[in-house]
C-alpha cells in the first residue's frame, strides 16, 4: 500500500476546503442573480392574470 503522509492528507483536505468553499460561494452567486430572473417575470405575468380576471368581472357586471 502507497503512504503520502501526513503532509499530502494536509494537502488534500486544504484542496478539498478550497472545492467546497467555492461550491457554496458559487451556488450563493447564482441563487442571488438567478432568482429575479424567474420572479420578474413571474410578477408580469400574475399582473397579467390579474388584469385580464379584472377586466372579465367588469365586463360581467355591465
Amino acid at each position: 500500500m502507497e503512504t503520502h503522509g501526513p503532509l499530502g492528507t494536509l494537502w488534500v483536505s486544504l484542496g478539498l476546503i478550497g472545492f467546497y468553499l467555492a461550491l457554496i460561494w458559487l451556488n450563493t452567486l447564482l441563487g442571488i442573480f438567478l432568482t429575479p430572473l424567474f420572479i420578474i417575470p413571474g410578477t408580469w405575468l400574475l399582473d397579467k392574470l390579474q388584469l385580464r380576471k379584472r377586466e372579465k368581472s367588469e365586463s360581467t357586471r355591465l
